[in-house]
Order: structure tokens, then C-alpha cells, then sequence
């Protein structure tokens, strides 16, 4: 929630007597910017220090003695978690976290540095697995959203770096992180760490179907079990953001599926095929498990999110056009759910989706025959009439509903 938001709604908190004029001052005190833009600071300095001081030590490595070598990178490191405690009991908790930073950075690049200087060989990334693990175990320690961050990079980058070098998925970083990272945003609900995790197991599975050039239908089994975890999370905006990166990837697919797949051989249709009674099957099991989370926590109709997933690809004809129709389906219900909850971003959310699948059917229907100028002339034009009648609907509905709230004498 930001500071702008507060101080123009709280003045009609303050009009309608909810709240006292030294109330709205208080609440102002609490969404203090600038207290945040500081604070921001010292862990960006902490990461450019970090790298300065990497970059200054491997331009000068060859000529440092291999003893000193090591003593720096001890010396370092013990100074950054020294300080960073230092810190934390005078009350600098961000300068604290900071130093604690500059010490995980150390730490990978000690690691990095002491296997050239002993000429150490790595068949896999188990010293980046290391590494990541070190993070997690700080940000359990210190309870910090940023190192939370940093270790998920860690994980994801060292993924990349393992499917390049050594031509392997690694299965013991994945599960390190996803069981390390994923209890820890399980326990401590935060919108923003959701969603980086979904972002980070989305890429791990692609990465993994990918490097096992298995057909690509089974990401759809990490992608939507995921997306069931997210529907036994009671705060929505957490679970929301964790479902929606399964969400975007499905529609991604489906945009895909009508804009190119009448122009597939039989070879592209079949590496995306996967052996449909056991992928059936296990997406049956995991979407029994999201109906069920879903009924806990009171929202079933959600359940009709699980259209982007219907399995049409195995149907025999007509499949762009069946896609075409999920993806407005699904479009409507967002808009639909949006204005029921009363929720803005889901309303803007439906909006984007439905004019993306509306330019998605324009394309697909008119872009073989019609001249190019004209077709993006009316599709512009297309374009800026929904985008106008979409954002007068959306207001009337939710002036209406404002004016449903307000008491009537």
C-alpha cells in the first residue's frame, strides 16, 4: 500500500468521521517513503561493494601470495558477519543486514576463488548448492526478505549454470530450494516472495523439461502443483502470486496453440505430446487437490481457472479454435471474479487478458488475408474502443458498489 494512496483516501476517512484528523496523521507516520528509499540504500551498497571489491581481488589474483589469497577471503568474510552483528545490536538493523549480505557474497566468491587458486576441478554445482544453502540458512536466521531473494537467485542461476556446463539438471538443488525457500515463504506469507518463487520453479521446470528433452505437456505437472500448493494458502494475496506465474505460462501456451499450431507437422505436434493416459492422470490427481484446497478456504469458483488446462491438444481437429475459446473464457471469468471481489488489480488484471485474446482472434482471423496497413489500422482502432468501453464498465461498477457500501440514512 503506498503513502499517495493513504493520503487521498484517508482524507474521506476523515470527511465520513471514521477516523480523527490525529488518526489520519498517524496512520500518514506509518507509510513514511523516505524511511524506505534509506533503507533501500545500504543493501544496494552493499551489493555494488560486494562486486567492487570481487572484481578489484580477481584483476589482482595472480600476483597476490596463495597464502594471503586465503587469509583475505577469511579475514573478509568473518569481517562482513562481525560487523553485521555489530550493527544489529547498535540498531542499525539495515547496515546490518547489509554486512551480512557483503558476507553470503564473499562467501560464494571464496568459493569460486579457493577452487582456481588449488586448481580444484567441479563436475557439478554442488559448490553453488552450498552456497544457496548458506543463504537459506541466513535468511531463516535473520528472518530477511532480501536474503530470501538473493538465495532464490543463487538456486536458479546455479540451475542455468548446471544444465550449461556440466549438461545435467541438478534434482538436489531443486529440492534443497524448493523445501528450504518454499517452507520459509510457506510459514511467512509475503506477496512479493510468492511470486519469485513461482517465477524461479517456473523457469527450474522448463529448464528441466528442456535439458531432458522430455515432450513439453509434463512442465504442466510442476506448473500446476504448484499452482494447488498456492490454493491451501490462506492469505490470497500469497497465493495468489503463486499461482499466477502457472496461470501466465498456461495462457502463454494457449496464445501460442492458436497463433501456430495449424502451421505444425506431425514431428511438433508430437514432441509436445505427452503419453496422455498417465499425464491425464496426474493432472486429474493434482486438480482433485486443488478443488479440495480451494473448498477449504471458501473459494471453489475459482476452480474455473483450471479451463487453461484442458487437454485439447489431443483432439484430432479444430484445436487453435478451441484454445481461442478457453482463452476468452478465461478472460471473462477474471473480469467476472475481479468485479465479485471487488478487487481492482484482478479487474485490470481480466482487462489486459481480454484484449491480448481479443487482438490474439484479430490476428489469427484476419492477418493471412488482409492488407498489412489496414490490419494494423483497425486493429489499433480495435485496440482503443475496448480499452475505453473496458475502463468505462470497470468504473461504473465499481462507482456503483461504492455507492452500495455507503450508508443510507
Amino acid at each position: 500500500m503506498s503513502r499517495k494512496w493513504v493520503e487521498k483516501e484517508g482524507l474521506l476517512w476523515v470527511e465520513k468521521n471514521i477516523v480523527t484528523r490525529e488518526q489520519y496523521t498517524q496512520i500518514l507516520d506509518l507509510y513514511n517513503d523516505k524511511k524506505h528509499a534509506i533503507g533501500v540504500l545500504p543493501l544496494l551498497g552493499s551489493i555494488l561493494v560486494g562486486l567492487g571489491i570481487l572484481s578489484f581481488v580477481a584483476a589482482n589474483w595472480q600476483e597476490i601470495p596463495q597464502m594471503a589469497r586465503l587469509l583475505m577471503i577469511i579475514v573478509l568474510m568473518v569481517a562482513c558477519y562481525g560487523g553485521g552483528e555489530l550493527f544489529r545490536k547498535s540498531g542499525n538493523d539495515r547496515l546490518g543486514l547489509a554486512m551480512t549480505t557483503l558476507g553470503l557474497i564473499s562467501f560464494g566468491g571464496g568459493i569460486v576463488l579457493i577452487a582456481q587458486m588449488f586448481h580444484l576441478v567441479s563436475y557439478d554445482i554442488m559448490s553453488f548448492i552450498v552456497w544457496g544453502s548458506v543463504g537459506t540458512l541466513l535468511t531463516y536466521l535473520y528472518r530477511s526478505k532480501f536474503l530470501y531473494l538473493i538465495s532464490l537467485l543463487i538456486f536458479t542461476c546455479a540451475q542455468w549454470y548446471s544444465t550449461i556446463e556440466h549438461d545435467g539438471f541438478s534434482y538436489v538443488g531443486f529440492i534443497i530450494m524448493a523445501v528450504g525457500l518454499g517452507y520459509y515463504g510457506w510459514k511467512n506469507q509475503h506477496m512479493l516472495l510468492a511470486w519469485f518463487f513461482s517465477l524461479s520453479i517456473v523457469l527450474q521446470s522448463l529448464i528441466l523439461v528442456l535439458d531432458r528433452e522430455w515432450k513439453f505437456l509434463w512442465i504442466f505437472i510442476p506448473l500446476m502443483a504448484l499452482y494447488a500448493v498456492g490454493d491451501w494458502i490462506k492469505d490470497r494475496s500469497s497465493g495468489f502470486a503463486l499461482q499466477s506465474v502457472p496461470l501466465a505460462a498456461a495462457f502463454l501456451f494457449a496464445i501460442v496453440m492458436v497463433l501456430m499450431f495449424d502451421d505444425f507437422t506431425d514431428g511438433d505436434r508430437y514432441e509436445l505430446l505427452a503419453e496422455p493416459l498417465y499425464f491425464i492422470f496426474s493432472m486429474l490427481v493434482i486438480l482433485a487437490a486443488s478443488l479440495f484446497g480451494k473448498w477449504t478456504n471458501g473459494r471453489i469458483s475459482s476452480g474455473f481457472e483450471w479451463v487453461l488446462l484442458v487437454p485439447v491438444i489431443y483432439l484430432q481437429s479444430s484445436i487453435a479454435v478451441m484454445y481461442l475459446v478457453i482463452l476468452f473464457f478465461f478472460s471473462f471469468y477474471v473480469l467476472w471474479s475481479g468485479y465479485m471481489e471487488q478487487w481492482r488489480f484482478k479487474i485490470n488484471f481480466g482487462t489486459l487478458l481480454f484484449i491480448v485474446t481479443t487482438m490474439v482472434a484479430y490476428g489469427k482471423l484476419t492477418w493471412a488475408f488482409m492488407d498489412k496497413s489496414l490490419f494494423f489500422i483497425l486493429g489499433g482502432l480495435i485496440l482503443l474502443g475496448l480499452s475505453w468501453f473496458l475502463n468505462h464498465r470497470k468504473k461504473l461498477v465499481l462507482s456503483d458498489m461504492k455507492k452500495e457500501e455507503e450508508p443510507h440514512d
